[in-house]
């Protein structure tokens, strides 16, 4: 192991805790804390965190090992969300051979024997989806706007629209 200021303390608090019952561990625990957090000001780098995690390795009791992972957690820096990074929202991009995606499409009806309409999400085009009875395999085509009229009336009442599909 090496050397740093601050060790033989750390060595002590970290014996102490080890011999502490349940009842003395927590005020064993800021002590060793703050004399973590000394030591750790005066040397560079995670020499400290790395001392402590293969201490608490060390350790026979699990609940000694869970104070020292605790003492690790409060010797790490808080991050505020002014200073964590933002995450960007990437746009997502039409396809450049304008092809359609599932992702582009929300379910609007969904009927178990087989019918299935979904609306685009940003164009006014509805598509449908059925079972080929020759191949069994569904099949998506479009459907023209009257075509959409005429489900919409037909299907009016239907248990199987989707809310917030507007039936």
């Amino acid at each position: 192991m090496s050397s740093f200021e601050g060790k033989e303390a750390l060595d002590q608090l970290l014996a102490k805790l080890e011999a502490a019952n349940w009842r003395d561990r927590e005020s064993v625990k800021d002590e060793l804390l703050a004399c973590a957090q000394a030591a750790k000001a005066a040397v560079e780098g995670s020499v400290v965190d790395d001392y402590l995690e293969q201490a608490a390795k060390g350790m026979s009791n699990l609940e000694v090992r869970w104070e020292i992972e605790e003492v690790l957690e409060g010797l790490q820096p808080v991050v505020t969300e002014e200073e964590a990074p933002a995450e960007e929202e990437i746009p997502e991009e039409e396809p450049a051979d304008g092809k359609l995606r599932m992702s582009d499409m929300d379910l609007q009806y969904d009927d178990p024997r087989g019918l299935q309409l979904y609306k685009h999400k940003t164009q006014e085009r509805w598509f449908a989806v059925q079972t080929d009875p020759m191949t069994g395999q569904p099949r998506m085509f479009e459907l023209h706007p009257t075509e959409v009229t005429q489900l919409r009336a037909q299907l009016q009442g239907s248990p199987y629209w989707m809310l917030g599909a507007g039936s």
